[in-house]
């Protein structure tokens, strides 16, 4: 497709329910959204269209980053990023799949892995350690009443403890509650996630 052509193409909402605007933010929100900018060259549409609700932005936020940037754990921020990718898929979220795969490139420094684990874990290019962490992740995100003590078991021969199992169930089930608000509102990825981690930075 040309350029021309791109450029006629009218631009989609990235959201069904209203966007305010930056400048109308109070002010603990917008002073959020613009350091998230300034960091990373642009606003993920995620902030953008939850601001339409402050206070639960605000919990969104505050949950998110307890279990995403957490420095304690033997998940890897790549490790979380995949679980988020891998569960993501399973619920057809484009909005997760799309901005967290590209995280996942980034902090894992594999521009093909991504794709895998959204596609087939079983088949993409990880170890056998993130495999197990990936089945008891798509469990608990497609079956949760069924996990049990052989699941615990399995994670702990590969090195994982109750917090890390903790954590893993965490993540899927809060990215569970986002998949399905991004899928309900629309909400449309940024065209500038499809290519980070696949190309070096400009």
């Amino acid at each position: 497709m040309s350029q021309a052509k791109q450029a006629d193409q009218p631009q989609q909402a990235i959201s069904r329910f209203p966007v305010p605007e930056i400048k109308d933010l109070p002010d603990d929100i917008r002073t959020a959204i613009l350091a998230v900018q300034e960091k990373a060259g642009f606003v993920p549409n995620v902030f953008l269209t939850l601001a339409h609700r402050p206070a639960e932005f605000r919990a969104f936020f505050a949950y998110h980053d307890a279990l995403m940037l957490k420095d304690t754990g033997s998940l890897t921020k790549a490790d979380r990023e995949m679980i988020v990718t891998a569960t993501s898929a399973k619920n057809n979220c484009l909005y997760c799949v799309v901005a967290h795969g590209a995280l996942l490139r980034i902090y894992s420094k594999q521009p093909l892995v991504a794709d895998q684990v959204a596609v087939n874990h079983l088949k993409a290019d990880i170890t056998p350690r993130q495999k197990a962490m990936l089945d008891f992740a798509v469990k608990v995100c497609l079956d949760s009443q069924s996990v049990g003590d052989e699941d615990y078991a399995l994670l702990r021969g590969h090195g994982f403890d109750d917090e890390d199992i903790w954590d893993i169930t965490a993540i899927t089930a809060f990215f569970g509650l986002s998949n399905r608000l991004a899928n309900v509102i629309g909400m449309r990825p940024n065209e500038e996630f499809f290519l980070m981690g696949r190309v070096p930075r400009q």
